[in-house]
This record gives structure tokens, C-alpha cells and sequence, in this order.
């Protein structure tokens, strides 16, 4: 891989965009591929990034075509999870054959769903960032911004991915990103799952940012047995999560973004699909395989599909 590698972000939202503009306020060539209002913006008046302490204006590339990542040495796959197998399809063409790609989503088994659609090496990064699109073009910071960056063990063995890791982890320091590399990134994935199966729904439904959430009693304990019973899910998976170590992020997690709402409500307000499937729902459906119990992760499930699927009050 080269010293400073190009860059392509499939699925240019808040975190893709994020992400990009740092890497190219840092000097990296950084390429968007995303939805036309926000292609045009950006071509137009460049992103935006408003952060509390500062705000850019960077100049960058942004396509809508997926060909946008043709001359890429690095993918950022930055979709919504239930899109992953399209983007991987879309892309899979115009990708070089030494490309490497990195998913920054939600859920624990994206990583695996593109490397069934592309040969290149897959690796999987846990993405802490509160951020949000205020605008076409414009990108909004909420709270810490860091990565966490591992090869998935089924694809350990592909050709470039144990000796990717360190440099693309160092193309993301340079950007001012803190970017630590896990020897074990799936209980770093399944420790985001069961943060995000704290927040995410509650968020929605409670129309909540997340301070408020964890301040309120009865809340907090709804949260703590989501926790818990996604733990049990994530042991019966081979996956060891100390539950005071957990509960503690959770709550640190609170405190660091209070004024972030999840992005499955920032999707239920703006009528988007949203990736609950990959969230409670994911739990809920490998409990029941694995005979485990998850009843408050099957009702935040089914109460966010029913927000989603429309407003008897609207």
C-alpha cells in the first residue's frame, strides 16, 4: 500500500462523510460516492464539517456512481447495513484488484457479507462517533470520533489483510483519528452491537437524546436488561463481555455524546429505513436460534418496525 493511499467512501452519509473530510483535510485524496442532493452540494460549495471547536470547508471529490471507486487503494464501506450485499454488488466491478476494503457500520457481520460478494481483503472497523447530516453537504459532530480496526477471523487468511491493517489504522491517526488496532475484533464489533441495542431503539422511541435517556430511572434499567440479555446472546456466540465493563461504557457513552440521537431515530424522524434488523433485531433472532431469552430486545424490535412503518398520528 502506498505512503498515502487513495480513498473511496461507499455510502457518503454522516459517518462516511466524517471520516472523508478528515482523511482530506489531512492530505489523503478522498473520493464520496452518495445520493445526488448531497453529490451536488458538495461539488458545489465543498463539505462541511461543524465541529464545537471549529469548522471546515473541505474541497473533495463526490460522485453518485459507483464507479467513484475505481482508482481507490482504500474502500471505507460506510452503508447502511441492510445495503451492504448491494453496495458489494455495485462496487464489486470497477474495484481494483489489490483494493482494500474497511466496513464502518453498524452490526457485527458486514464485514463477512461483503467478502461474499468481492474477493479483495475485507477488514471491519468499530466506528465511535456522534455525527449527523445537517444539510446536503453539510456533516455535524456530536461527540468522540474514533475507530477501532481489526481483520475478521474467516477472513484472516486473504491476500493483503493482516498487512493492511496497520497502515490503513495509520492513514486514520495522521486525520487526528484515533485508530487502535484489536487482535480480536469481533468482541470489539459485539461490543458496539450491545451499546447500540441500548441506545438505538430506546432513542427512537423515546424520542430521546442520549444524556436524558441515561438520567431517567426507568429508562436506564430498560437499557441495562437490553445489555444483559445481548451479552447472553453474544456468550452463546463464543463471544466473552465482562456485564460491569459494559454497563460502565454504556453509561460513559451517555455522558460523552448526551446530545446525540441515535441514528435510528435520526432515521425514524426523517422517514428512512432503519437498521434495527441488524440491532435488537439481530439479538433477538440469534437468541432464538441459540435458545436464549431476549424478550426486551424482541419489543424494541417490534415497537421501532412499527415506527417505521408509519405514524397513525401523522
Amino acid at each position: 500500500m502506498t505512503v498515502n493511499p487513495a480513498v473511496a467512501v461507499m455510502g457518503a452519509g454522516a459517518v462516511g462523510c466524517y471520516y472523508g473530510g478528515l482523511l482530506a483535510l489531512a492530505g489523503t485524496p478522498v473520493t464520496l460516492v452518495g445520493r445526488a442532493a448531497h453529490v451536488d452540494a458538495i461539488r458545489r460549495s465543498g463539505l462541511v464539517i461543524e465541529r464545537a471547536e471549529r469548522r471546515d470547508i473541505v474541497a473533495l471529490d463526490a460522485t453518485t456512481d459507483a464507479s467513484g471507486v475505481a482508482s481507490a487503494d482504500v474502500v471505507l464501506v460506510c452503508v447502511k447495513s441492510p445495503d451492504t450485499t448491494a453496495a458489494a454488488e455495485a462496487i464489486r466491478p470497477h474495484l481494483r484488484p489489490d483494493a482494500i476494503l474497511v466496513s464502518l457500520q453498524n452490526g457485527v457481520d458486514n464485514a463477512p457479507r461483503l467478502a461474499a460478494v468481492v474477493p479483495q481483503a475485507v477488514l471491519a472497523a468499530v466506528v465511535w462517533v456522534g455525527t449527523y447530516l445537517e444539510g446536503p453537504g453539510i456533516v455535524r459532530h456530536t461527540g468522540r470520533g474514533d475507530l477501532v480496526l481489526g481483520v475478521p477471523r474467516a477472513l484472516a487468511q486473504r491476500t493483503g489483510a493482516q498487512e493492511s491493517v496497520a497502515p490503513i489504522a495509520a492513514m486514520f491517526e495522521r486525520a487526528g483519528v484515533p485508530c487502535p488496532v484489536a487482535p480480536d475484533i469481533e468482541a470489539a464489533l459485539w461490543t458496539k452491537l450491545v451499546i447500540n441495542c441500548a441506545f438505538n431503539a430506546v432513542s427512537a422511541l423515546g424520542r430521546a437524546r442520549y444524556g436524558r435517556m441515561a438520567a431517567h430511572a426507568a429508562t436506564r434499567e430498560l437499557m441495562a436488561a437490553a445489555v444483559r440479555e445481548s451479552l447472553a446472546v453474544a456468550r452463546a456466540s463464543g463471544i466473552t463481555l465482562d456485564e460491569a465493563q459494559m454497563l460502565a461504557h454504556v453509561w460513559r457513552a451517555a455522558d460523552a455524546m448526551a446530545t446525540q440521537y441515535s441514528s435510528t431515530a435520526q432515521d425514524i424522524l426523517r422517514a428512512k429505513p432503519t437498521e434495527i434488523d441488524m440491532l435488537n433485531g439481530f439479538v433477538a433472532q440469534r437468541a432464538q436460534a441459540l435458545g436464549v431469552e431476549a424478550p426486551v430486545n424482541r419489543a424494541l424490535h417490534a415497537l421501532v418496525k412499527l415506527r417505521e412503518a408509519g405514524d397513525d398520528l401523522a
